[in-house]
């Protein structure tokens, strides 16, 4: 994965739409754009191979429309620009986490001593309860 051509895809290829949002704010919530609804083509991605891009279409299946658009919409600020880079960054991290391929997992085995020891704290475990067996009980 080519991040660098990635994040260039991704800030010239997507289309930023604004629109007033809810929640507190005021009067400025009422007359001020401040909502952004970022929408990327998949088609127009560069910087993943088939693999990659597979693998987002399968773990991003929830997120991405009928028409192939990945959206992401941001509200939580008062200002427009501040909301425009919070929808870039998360949509950039979405597709970089989702694209990413896991790592090939070597089974490993537990080497001698580990096992030594574990095998030692069996006994002594095993060691402790036959003791309170064998201890006569009193009764005061």
């Amino acid at each position: 994965m080519n991040t660098v051509l990635l994040r260039q895809s991704i800030y010239s290829c997507a289309e930023a739409a604004f629109s007033r949002s809810g929640g507190p704010g005021g009067q400025n919530v009422n007359k001020v754009n401040t909502k952004v609804t970022l929408r990327l083509r998949l088609g127009d991605l560069a910087g993943l191979s088939e693999t990659e891009l597979e693998r987002l279409k399968s773990l991003l299946a929830n997120r991405i429309s009928n028409g192939g658009e990945i959206i992401v919409t941001s509200d939580e600020e008062r200002s427009q620009r501040i909301n425009l880079n919070k929808a870039y960054y998360r949509m950039e991290s979405l597709i970089t986490t989702a694209a990413r391929l896991p790592k090939h997992r070597r089974p490993t085995k537990p080497s001698k001593t580990a096992k030594e020891k574990r095998l030692q704290s069996k006994k002594r475990q095993a060691q402790k309860k036959a003791e309170r067996s064998l201890r006569p009980k009193s009764f005061t």
